[in-house]
């Protein structure tokens, strides 16, 4: 293909990812404008941003996504070290995308049980009880920005050649076995 953007083919590096997600954040924002206007074109444009340059698949790798978070890129050491690259938890449409926002959902309400007797952040309930006002305040834009994350994930998964990942080892070696014995191997 032209103009470096690679779809479909082999599995795309960090800059084809990051250039893909730059040129089709504001399409996938303007998807809502007719039904959410501006605040719906940006909701849902922010979401596929942050979707493919932070939360990507990749952040079960030392990755451009990874090294984005800057010194925070520690807090994801252990997802990298739980998760083997392209494995079902990182790269399965819908489940990769909902595992990332718990794990970071995890984190956060972590480090408020740690840090909120110093005062720096507010207690893991007061997190929970500001997520569920502001879920019910703004749905229809929150909703477009998680939609807009997953849309970057199918993208990423998309130009990597292959939107389903690759199978646990142990289930791939029982097929194996099993087709060898069907093929009378």
């Amino acid at each position: 293909m032209q103009a470096g953007l690679t779809l479909v083919a082999s599995m795309a590096n960090g800059r084809a990812h990051d250039r893909a997600t730059w040129l089709l954040c504001l399409p996938f924002g303007l998807l809502w404008w007719p039904w959410l206007g501006m605040a719906g074109l940006g909701s849902g444009a922010a979401g596929f941003l942050v979707g493919g340059l932070w939360l990507s698949p990749d952040l079960d790798t030392p990755s451009n996504p990874t090294r984005r978070w800057g010194v925070l890129a520690v807090l994801w050491l252990p997802y990298r070290r739980l998760l083997r690259h392209r494995s079902l938890l990182s790269h399965s449409p819908g489940l990769g995308t909902a595992g990332r926002l718990a794990y970071l959902a995890a984190i956060t309400l972590g480090l408020s049980l740690v840090l909120q007797p110093l005062g720096i952040i507010p207690s893991p309930p007061r997190l929970l009880a500001l997520a569920t006002g502001l879920w019910r305040q703004q749905r229809p834009l929150l909703l477009a920005a998680l939609l807009g994350l997953e849309a970057s994930s199918w993208l990423h998964l998309i130009q990597d050649g292959d939107p389903l990942p690759r199978r646990p080892r142990l289930m791939r070696r029982r097929l194996l076995r099993r087709h060898r014995k069907r093929m009378g191997r």
